[in-house]
């Protein structure tokens, strides 16, 4: 008897390191003997990590734990916050599935519009031909102009609407958006996974989210679409505006990776960001505008000059000339309508505006950080000047060989200026 007491005594204290070595389970040990029933106390084993990886998959049954202590407004975290900060991964979620397919649909748009325009074009042109080449006249010729008629005509007004909405660019707008939504889900996940949300992440998202649907809307009507031939071309703007930095990053002590020689740095790299990088963007949108207008009112004008002269084949006047007319209008406005919308010149000045635009974020970001003046309260330095790199595609060194190239040249400037001075 007393050496299944030991026995058992052993078993009991290898259990219970057992389970405190593997907190994630409940380790339930039952020994029977003669007349003894021995249980090992339920331990608990839920923690917060837990909890969060459970809700993540899915899970409906998710208890709250006293290990975690709430936190406030100030930067800590609580359980309302992760709820909310689901709530928004949710609805980034749904977004990213709708703004793929209205963005496959309006790609089929262009193709299928580009192809239908263009064969009622030929269509069109070749009626023309026949009507002048086969000699026909009474009934048959009538019949071949009315119809070439109505087909320049309904080729005219389907290209009017056709390039008031710019398919092309409508789709570029939404591929853009699904990858900025991504983008912030991406974010909020990460937020998530590192188990410290705050009600200030919570707002942060909510407000990129809502930035985001007013830079890519959906509708087509009601004055919300954007506008495809601005008079000035600016940035595409989807994030909230920065004037202070939305996210504290705690309060660390000294310099926190933050230099004197790091922040001029930063601000080259903002100088040539606002005066190089975004002028060549943003002057090449507005080439790009203006090479799509002058399309967009070169193709329906050359259909309808093509459905007057069609209008007048086989007169006895004018019938060479309109037959002309109906034939090389119709062709020419086949290969302005291909190179328009097959070129896809709306989707380029739509690429134009987002890369100008993906600067200027940077250049705020750059900007809103280096007006935090608590070093402590920025996000580290050394991480900060690494993510720029990557933004702008350099190594750190290639990066700060061009803050070093931006320095020169601007003291250079301001030497050439002074001496013209004075």
């Amino acid at each position: 008897m007393a050496a299944t007491l030991q026995a058992s005594n052993l078993i009991c204290s290898s259990s219970s390191s057992f389970s405190h070595r593997y907190n994630y389970k409940t380790v339930k040990a039952t020994l029977q003997t003669p007349k003894i029933r021995i249980s090992l106390p339920k331990l608990p084993t839920r923690n917060l990590f837990v909890e969060e990886l459970n809700f993540r998959n899915g899970l409906n049954t998710i208890t709250t734990t006293t290990s975690t202590s709430p936190r406030d407004e100030e930067g800590r975290s609580d359980s309302k916050a992760i709820a909310e900060l689901y709530a928004v991964l949710e609805a980034v979620s749904d977004r990213i599935e709708m703004h793929a397919n209205v963005a496959a649909q309006r790609n089929n748009w262009n193709n299928l519009l580009l192809n239908s325009i263009n064969t009622i074009t030929i269509t069109a042109a070749t009626m023309v031909g026949l009507a002048s080449s086969t000699g026909a006249f009474g009934e048959s010729l009538l019949a071949l102009k009315l119809s070439s008629t109505l087909l320049y005509s309904s080729a005219t007004g389907m290209l009017l609407v056709m390039n008031k909405i710019q398919p092309s660019q409508l789709a570029e707008e939404q591929r853009n958006a699904t990858k900025l939504f991504k983008q912030l889900q991406t974010q909020i996940q990460t937020t998530l996974a590192l188990g410290t949300p705050t009600r200030i992440d919570v707002k942060d998202a909510m407000e990129k989210v809502l930035a985001l649907d007013k830079a890519y809307p959906l509708p087509l009507l009601g004055g919300v679409m954007l506008e495809k031939f601005p008079e000035n071309v600016k940035p595409a703007v989807w994030w909230p505006k920065q004037q202070r930095l939305q996210k504290q990053y705690g309060t660390n002590s000294g310099q926190n990776g933050w230099s004197d020689k790091l922040e001029e740095e930063m601000a080259n790299i903002v100088a040539v960001l606002k005066n190089r990088d975004m002028e060549d963007y943003v002057r090449l949108g507005k080439l790009a505008v203006k090479i799509n207008k002058a399309f967009a009112i070169t193709g329906p004008l050359l259909t309808g000059v093509a459905a007057i002269g069609s209008a007048f084949v086989g007169a006895p006047s004018h019938g060479s000339e309109a037959v002309v007319l109906g034939v090389v209008a119709g062709a020419l406005a086949t290969v302005v309508n291909t190179m328009e919308h097959g070129g896809q010149v709306g989707m380029v000045v739509e690429m134009y505006r987002s890369c100008a635009g993906s600067f200027l974020q940077l250049q705020e970001s750059i900007e809103a950080t280096l007006r935090e003046k608590e070093l402590g309260r920025r996000e580290n330095g050394e991480l900060f000047e690494r993510k720029v790199a990557l933004k702008l595609g350099r190594s750190l060194s290639e990066l700060r060989n061009l803050a070093e190239t931006s320095s020169l040249k601007i003291t250079n400037n301001s030497e050439e200026f002074a001496s013209k001075l004075f």
